[in-house]
């Protein structure tokens, strides 16, 4: 079949605000019990009755958060929903609705913001989020944008940052740094590509570290698995800034100290062989990284049995007294203070 070399462009002009609104938002539907009103009136209405509602927002900035030459709009309208209902799942909260705004710019015609809410639709229907409202306008320069994410939970069920105490185990989901590592080839196959653009990148030995970086999961299985395992955690925060910034921010608010053991840290077996080829240090890289989306709980430690044997989790450490700070304990067992050098919105 012939590649299309003159695809179609719709100019946004051509359908003004609200005749872009409803066809981007035409296809998305309410599922949720505790959505009352959608899309379509001044605001949108939730009954949540006896629960907690639980609210999050994140800003996506091209140049700043994404690149569009090797970010396709697809994934990144799943990425920009993914980040958002991470944050619902850090609090031990059911993520149930969203809200979308796009500020665009005139080089984008209305077939890449199908792209875009293509993705952004994949994601809603996957974590099983009702797409309820948003705002849509133009932007002198780029693409931006911002989701709103809702959960709910009793509140019970929710886990803060500051609930940690001296002799909690330091918890943590899937692997860390891929995402980086991720983020590392790409940004290399960009630059051998502006200098030969007739060169084409192989990358089939770094499908799962690309994959980590384009589109990530967020850890909505673990509220259920937790649930059902009679762990309930003391605190717990999502890893989008790194480890080491993650731990740091628990350890603040919960007055407490930490170890964290180096040779504890989960990796893939992909992202040790990248890092070697970039020469870089691969515990550096994983506590530092950032965007893996995974989750860091603290967990009493005669919970330990219960998690001990699932292979969603590893133990990396323990909290200790605040006067004792927050330390990695390296391989060769040397002490060394633990910095929050992961990503930084206001240096970006």
């Amino acid at each position: 079949m012939l590649e299309d070399k003159t695809p179609q462009r719709t100019s946004l002009s051509q359908l003004g605000e609200f005749g872009l609104i409803d066809h981007l938002t035409k296809n998305f539907d309410v599922k949720q019990p505790s959505t009352l009103k959608s899309i379509g009136d001044d605001a949108a209405v939730l009954d949540f009755k006896d629960k907690k509602a639980v609210v999050s927002t994140d800003l996506l900035i091209e140049g700043v958060h994404f690149d569009l030459s090797y970010m396709p709009l697809r994934h990144l309208g799943y990425k920009a929903v993914v980040v958002n209902v991470s944050d619902i799942c850090a609090m031990n909260a059911k993520p149930s609705q969203i809200t979308v705004s796009v500020a665009v710019s005139n080089r984008f015609p209305l077939e890449a913001l199908e792209e875009l809410f293509d993705g952004i639709a994949l994601a809603a229907k996957f974590y099983n989020v009702d797409v309820i409202g948003g705002d849509t306008t133009s932007s002198q320069k780029g693409l931006i944008i911002s989701i709103t994410a809702i959960g709910e939970a009793n509140e019970n069920e929710l886990v803060y940052r500051d609930g940690a105490k001296e002799g909690d185990l330091l918890v943590v989901t899937g692997d860390l740094g891929s995402a980086y590592m991720g983020l590392q080839v790409l940004e290399r196959e960009k630059q051998v590509f502006q200098v030969n653009p007739n060169n084409q990148p192989d990358l089939d030995a770094y499908t799962y570290l690309i994959e980590r970086q384009l589109r990530p999961e967020a850890r909505h299985d673990i509220r259920i698995l937790l649930e059902k395992l009679e762990v309930k955690p003391t605190s717990m925060i999502d890893i989008s800034d790194g480890l080491s910034s993650e731990i740091i921010h628990i350890c603040k608010q919960s007055k407490v100290g930490c170890n964290l053991y180096e040779e504890k840290i989960p990796v893939d077996p992909q992202f040790i062989n990248v890092c070697e080829e970039f020469n870089i240090d691969s515990t550096t890289v994983a506590i530092n990284g950032g965007e893996d989306y995974e989750l860091l709980f603290t967990i009493a430690i005669e919970d330990f049995d219960k998690i001990k044997a699932n292979p969603n989790f590893t133990v990396i450490g323990h909290l200790t007294q605040e006067s004792e700070g927050i330390h990695l304990i390296t391989r060769a067992n040397t002490k060394i203070p633990l910095k929050a050098r992961g990503w930084d919105a206001m240096e970006a």
